[in-house]
């Protein structure tokens, strides 16, 4: 079986998506790990974590929007 080729990771070029998910993993201090090992490197703890912390903020993104609709009318 072929090894799977690994991507190389270009900070300024990512979707919104994966940019959040690249911040909080700085932000936690997972960065460097993730950038040297990739994303497999990370414990489930620390996956999970960077999971949690995403759906919260995107609760909150769309709670914001929400409340802004609401305002605009």
């Amino acid at each position: 079986m072929a090894k799977k080729k690994e991507k190389k990771i270009d900070l300024n070029n990512l979707k919104p998506e994966e940019e959040m998910k690249y911040e909080i993993a700085s932000e936690l201090g997972y960065l460097d790990k993730v950038l040297t090992s990739g994303w497999k490197s990370l414990t489930a703890k620390e996956s999970g974590r960077i999971g949690g912390i995403i759906t919260k903020r995107k609760r909150e993104l769309k709670k914001q929007s929400e409340v802004s609709e609401i305002e605009e009318t």
